[in-house]
């Protein structure tokens, strides 16, 4: 039945709003309300995430009035509002259709919606009668080694406080400002590194400046080659576990290799180059008529490719049959 009627009157109950919801309350407790929680987003650089940071928030929050101890006025001048008994607001049954009604909540306009009244002489000074005053919190907030992205920091009790009220929680999300050089995925650090040709094929070797300010020097084996794209790593240079800062994860790093530009060196040396590197594929040479062509820097515009071929085989012979085509004439290809 309590279901029934709470779904004709509107979402509240027949026995709750007329009887003062009696039959809840006995079974209650006498819990008090929690207030909101206040969510802030706290930006950190990998570096702090590598090395763990203390720093300090500045919050401006809601605090009981110490000048009336949360009552809004002097002892005594608080009243609960008569009309509506002090619950803020007014139970309005309005009718729908004949035999039907509608429960309404509607704001009281004698205490607007506070459930107290009291003389405007007798409000507090300081909090103006509200109650609560606004203060500014500073907060020290432990950023710990190898904590992520969306990660949460959580200072209980530290929310808005309210008389009758719970204060909630103040909840930093952690949010990774996008580093320079290296990207993070869990414990795994990737960058990307962009060698000479000389390196890629005789051995690498260059200086790194990591996260916590040490300089470390990476190397591959002598005639190791490194292949554009490739992808090597260096163990334990990651990033420090959470609450296990001295396991690390990985460093990958992926290899761009950097080619020389046209005509480097000299034709002489370059046959001298050749000897040294690995020594050219076979070609088996057609014993037939061939056709010999060379490559060029084609441009990608549209078109371009078709218009070099066309203009590489319209020689303006004519061809066997004696036919030749007229300075208009186009071939049109199906």
């Amino acid at each position: 039945m309590d279901d029934i009627f709470s779904h004709i009157f509107g979402g509240s109950s027949l026995f709750g709003g007329f009887l003062g919801g009696g039959m809840h309350s006995r079974g209650g407790s006498n819990r008090r309300r929690r207030g909101e929680d206040m969510v802030h987003p706290l930006k950190v650089s990998l570096e702090d995430l590598y090395n763990g940071k203390v720093t300090k928030l500045q919050l401006s929050k809601n605090v009981i009035c110490a000048g009336c101890k949360g009552i809004g006025g002097k002892a005594g001048s608080v009243q609960p509002c008569a009309t509506c008994k002090g619950r803020g607001f007014r139970i309005v049954v309005q009718q729908l259709v004949p035999g039907m009604v509608q429960q309404m909540k509607s704001v009281c306009h004698i205490c607007r919606g506070e459930g107290e009244i009291m003389n405007e002489r007798d409000r507090c000074k300081q909090c103006e009668g509200k109650k609560v005053v606004k203060e500014v919190k500073i907060l020290e907030v432990h950023v710990d080694k190898g904590m992520r992205q969306g990660q949460k920091i959580t200072f209980r009790g530290e929310g808005d406080q309210a008389p009758d009220m719970e204060p909630g929680d103040i909840i930093l999300v952690l949010q990774e400002k996008e580093h320079e050089m290296f990207r993070r995925n869990g414990n795994d650090l990737h960058m990307t590194k962009r060698v000479g040709l000389c390196e890629a094929l005789c051995g690498v070797c260059f200086a790194l400046n990591h996260l916590d300010g040490r300089q470390i020097l990476v190397t591959s084996p002598a005639g190791k080659v490194i292949y554009p794209g490739c992808t090597q790593g260096v163990c334990g240079e990651g990033m420090p576990m959470y609450r296990n800062p001295f396991e690390k994860g990985d460093l990958y790093i992926k290899f761009d290799i950097e080619f020389p530009e046209n005509n480097w060196i000299d034709a002489e040396r370059l046959q001298e180059l050749e000897q040294l590197l690995p020594a050219r594929p076979d070609i088996q040479h057609p014993v037939s008529d061939y056709e010999d062509v060379d490559l060029h820097d084609l441009e990608s515009t549209k078109g371009g490719g078709a218009g070099a071929r066309r203009e590489a085989y319209d020689d303006g012979s004519d061809d066997e049959g004696g036919y030749h085509h007229g300075q208009g004439v186009q071939c049109t290809h199906q």
